[in-house]
């Protein structure tokens, strides 16, 4: 008899190649629907604001950063999110902001739904009970669509509307065009 993939069985196995540390967070990830409306966003802020605008393929909401971690801890990041219990929901981005400290130009939620504060809660809950690290700050649900941006008056944008089916575990990679990302796993939501 053969031993189940560790993938099937919910575990996360890290490739041979794989360094020992990953830069690691959990986030939202958006449909390619969601993406190219994000992506569009994005486009008409940096006609008003400039910057850098990130590539469409790197858009998300980040739940929990967890930064450089050990890869043979990743089963333990998997059992964390196997534990959270949440319902699908919609997000819907309507506000455009601007952080002068760090200039980044941004698309959130003016109202932030019941269930993504019930998702970051229990996931970061989960993973301060296994040791990590977590920002004890109030999330702010937020796309980062420019960096390096002048910032300004602030453009009336159109609203997106976010299907939330699920979240993920993301590795994230710098090459010499910038952070490339590779989602790990999904975990769907009730």
């Amino acid at each position: 008899m053969t031993e189940p993939n560790p993938t099937e069985a919910g575990q996360i196995e890290p490739g041979l190649a794989e360094p020992d540390t990953l830069r690691l967070f959990f986030a939202l990830w958006p449909d390619d629907a969601t993406r190219d409306a994000l992506n569009r966003t994005g486009k008409w802020l940096h006609q008003h604001w400039g910057g850098r605008r990130m590539r469409a393929d790197t858009l998300h909401i980040t739940l929990a950063f967890l930064g450089s971690t050990p890869a043979e801890q990743l089963n333990i990041l998997a059992a964390c999110a196997d534990t959270v219990r949440t319902d699908a929901f919609e997000l819907l981005l309507d506000q455009a902001g601007y952080w002068r400290h760090n200039r980044i130009g941004w698309f959130g939620a003016s109202e932030t739904p019941p269930q993504h504060v019930e998702l970051v809660g229990a996931l970061n809950a989960a993973l301060q009970a296994a040791g990590f690290p977590v920002d004890a700050r109030p999330h702010v649900p937020h796309v980062t669509l420019l960096r390096k941006s002048a910032g300004g008056e602030i453009p009336e944008c159109t609203p997106v509307h976010w299907p939330i089916r699920d979240f993920v575990l993301v590795k994230s990679s710098t090459e010499s065009d910038g952070a490339h990302y590779a989602v790990i796993r999904r975990w769907p939501l009730s």
